[in-house]
C-alpha cells in the first residue's frame, strides 16, 4: 500500500481528517501531523508556509515514509508544493484541495476580516467552540491573530513561484469545490497552468469547508490515482 500523508489547512487540526481517514484506511498506511500551533500544539514562532514546509520534510524524513502521497487541504496543498518545489525526491504525488494561490495585499485584507474572535463568537459560536476544542490548551484567539499575521504576510509576499514552480515535476491533481465561497477558479487554473504534470479536478456539491466536501470525489481522486 502506498503512504499517505494528510495535511490540515489554516485554523485547521488533523481530527477534522476522521471521516475521510476511515474511508480510505483499507487503501492506504495513513500519516497526519499537526502543524506547529494548531490543535494544542504551541505556537513557537510566527505561522510561515516555509516553515510549515520544512516540519513535513522533518515528518517525512522522521518517519521514513518514501513515496510519499501528499493530500493537502487548503494552507495544507501550499505547504505540500512549496517542499516538491525545493525538494521533489520527497513526494511522489500531490493532490491539492480548496488552496487558495492568489494573495495580494488587498486579498489578503479581505481575508483577515473575517478572522475577529469577537465577531465570530456573536455571529458563529458554535464555529468559535470548535476553535477552542481543536486547539486546547492554546487559546484559539492566539492560533487567529497568527493565522491573520500569515496571511498578511502572504499578501506581501505572494508565495506561488512561477520561476520554481514551473520545474515541479511531481504530478499534482489540482481540486476545487465547485461551490468554494474562498478561492477562485481563476487562480487555481492559474496554478494548474503553470505546473508541468498537472491535472484540474473539480469537485461537485461542495464548498470549501472540508466537512461540506463530497468525500466520494476525493477518495475517488486519491484512489483511483494511484491504480493508474
Amino acid at each position: 500500500m502506498q503512504n499517505l500523508i494528510i495535511l490540515h489547512g489554516a485554523l485547521g487540526a488533523e481530527t477534522q481528517f476522521k471521516a475521510l481517514k476511515e474511508r480510505i484506511h483499507s487503501d492506504f498506511i495513513i500519516y497526519s501531523f499537526n502543524f506547529y500551533g494548531h490543535g494544542g500544539h504551541p505556537i513557537e514562532k510566527p505561522f510561515r508556509i516555509r516553515d510549515f514546509a520544512d516540519q513535513l520534510e522533518y515528518f517525512i524524513k522522521e518517519n521514513t515514509i518514501t513515496e510519499a502521497l501528499v493530500f493537502g487541504y487548503s494552507m495544507g496543498g501550499m505547504v505540500a508544493l512549496d517542499l516538491a518545489s525545493r525538494k521533489p525526491e520527497l513526494i511522489d504525488r500531490i493532490v491539492t484541495l480548496g488552496t487558495k494561490f492568489g494573495w495580494s495585499p488587498e486579498v489578503a485584507e479581505e481575508e483577515v476580516k473575517m478572522l475577529n474572535p469577537e465577531v465570530i463568537e456573536e455571529k458563529v459560536p458554535q464555529f468559535a467552540r470548535a476553535l477552542e476544542d481543536r486547539h486546547a490548551p492554546t487559546n484559539w484567539r492566539e492560533v487567529l491573530y497568527s493565522t491573520k499575521e500569515m496571511m498578511l504576510n502572504l499578501g506581501e509576499n505572494p508565495p506561488v513561484d512561477k520561476d520554481s514552480w514551473s520545474k515541479i515535476e511531481t504530478q499534482v491533481t489540482i481540486c476545487l469545490a465547485d461551490k468554494d465561497e474562498m478561492v477562485t477558479r481563476e487562480e487555481t487554473q492559474e496554478v494548474y497552468e503553470i505546473l508541468p504534470n498537472a491535472e484540474y479536478k473539480e469537485i461537485s456539491d461542495s464548498k470549501h469547508a472540508i466537512e461540506q466536501v463530497n468525500l466520494d470525489e476525493i477518495v475517488d481522486i486519491l484512489v483511483c490515482g494511484c491504480e493508474e
